[in-house]
């Protein structure tokens, strides 16, 4: 098999080699090459001690001597390049106390995750596949290295890695390397919340965000979002709905584009359903308020996972006003555009056409009429450049005083009293016309 591999990567294995060293292209490099994916990093394995690979190149970082990594610089690039090593006792389920340098290239791939993950490549002596991950890439498996036991007790992340490497690339999880998950998944409360963001990140915006549902059928979402259980088992006796709120909630991921902060909108959207239930003598359901009891849920979710306070925002504020549905009209949504936001209106939109393709076919055209005829309204709005919030609006604070308004707090309420005036009649949103208005 012939893999081809950058430039500067080729030049440090033969700077190795020539100094009688071996030295591979290694891990999720390799595998990505094999299945036509572009790799986000190219690392290389080595017997070269740190200390050797540093004497070697005249530009590198000390990443992690300790576990014997060293990133050499290359023109404006950067490759890690690690010793073979041999991973000791892990103690905290997370990284190991000590690693012993060894001369093997086996010994070196054995300790990895899966066996998509422990292939080498070299340009002259080709692909070293020593546990069958090719096997597994034709099979569309993922499979921990040897006994998965062992492997998810080393490393507790390894556990939601297994679901977020099947999301990525659309593989199964090979039987026992499931058992191992379901048995070892309450280590995960081992795991830091930064780390555990990152993985589920890299799940929802992969192409299989409603593998999601392998993490709680495995028992992995209840170490670190229980609340996602909690839909998984509510019930909608509704006309809107024919899935509980879990798995409508796995569908509507699938109908909105990967970007992080619309799928968390979509995996927290509902999330505060369970919370606010109500059977009515009937039988139906409902679910009066979701949205502010959600958008209240998912800033403690968001913030317990340690996101950032911009993402958390949006989000939030996207939760809220999810179900927000203003009538086709270009008031309504001048409106609508004024208390959701400007800078999150357009994402509104999308989350709003997601959750209703994940809904019931219930009134299905009616509700795709009037979202068509809002996305309409919008656009005209956008096109005229509308006055829609008070950031927009032809008179400021500052023109008031200068007109001879004092400053305080009243000013503040005749710029809100002029803004509702504009939403209505947008027609007016001129300076003279404004100041002539309060006259």
């Amino acid at each position: 098999m012939k893999l081809t591999i950058p430039v500067n990567a080729e030049k440090i294995l033969r700077v190795l080699e020539k100094q009688g060293f071996e030295a591979f292209i290694v891990g999720g490099c390799v595998r990505d090459s094999i299945l036509g994916r572009r790799p986000d990093d190219w690392d290389i394995t080595t017997s070269a001690r740190p200390e050797q690979v540093k004497a070697l190149f005249r530009r590198t970082v000390d990443t992690g001597l300790k576990h014997g990594t060293v990133t050499v610089l290359m023109d404006k690039e950067s490759y890690e390049v690690t010793t073979y090593r041999i991973d000791g006792e892990y103690e905290d389920g997370r990284h190991p106390k000590e690693v012993a340098f060894t001369a093997s290239l086996e010994e070196d791939l054995k300790r990895r995750d899966f066996t998509i993950n422990a292939m080498a490549y070299h340009p002259d002596r080709g692909l070293v596949d020593l546990f069958h991950g090719m096997d597994d890439i034709r099979a569309e498996i993922i499979r921990c290295v040897g006994n998965p036991l062992e492997r998810f007790g080393e490393d507790a992340l390894r556990i939601l890695r297994a679901v977020r490497f099947s999301a990525q690339l659309g593989f199964s999880i090979e039987a026992e390397t499931k058992k191992g998950i379901e048995e070892l998944a309450p280590n995960l409360k081992l795991v830091s919340a930064e780390r555990i963001q990152t993985e589920l990140v890299k799940l929802l915006v992969s192409p299989h965000p409603d593998y999601f549902l392998t993490a709680y059928e495995t028992g992995i979402t209840r170490q670190f979002l229980p609340e996602f259980d909690a839909c998984m088992e509510t019930g909608q006796n509704t006309p809107h709905h024919c899935l509980s709120v879990g798995l409508h909630t796995l569908q509507s991921l699938l109908n909105i584009r990967p970007d992080k902060v619309l799928r968390l909108t979509m995996l927290l959207h509902d999330i505060g359903k369970p919370a606010v239930k109500k059977t009515d003598e009937n039988g139906r359901d409902h679910f009066k308020m979701h949205g502010p009891a959600g958008e209240k849920m998912a800033s403690a979710i968001l913030r317990r996972l340690k996101f950032d306070n911009d993402t958390i925002s949006k989000v939030c504020r996207l939760i809220r006003w999810h179900d927000d549905r203003p009538a086709p009209d270009m008031c309504s949504v001048r409106r609508a555009v004024n208390r959701i936001g400007e800078d999150i209106f357009p994402l509104y939109l999308e989350v709003q056409r997601a959750d209703m393709l994940a809904q019931s076919t219930y009134k299905r055209e009616e509700k795709a009429a009037r979202l068509e005829g809002v996305n309409e309204c919008y656009r005209k709005i956008l096109e005229e450049g509308q006055c829609v919030s008070l950031k927009s609006m032809a008179v400021s604070g500052r023109d008031l005083i200068a007109a001879g308004y004092a400053p305080g707090p009243e000013l503040g309420e005749i710029l809100d009293r002029l803004l509702e005036h504009v939403l209505e009649h947008p027609e007016d949103n001129e300076k003279d016309r404004l100041l002539a208005l309060l006259k």
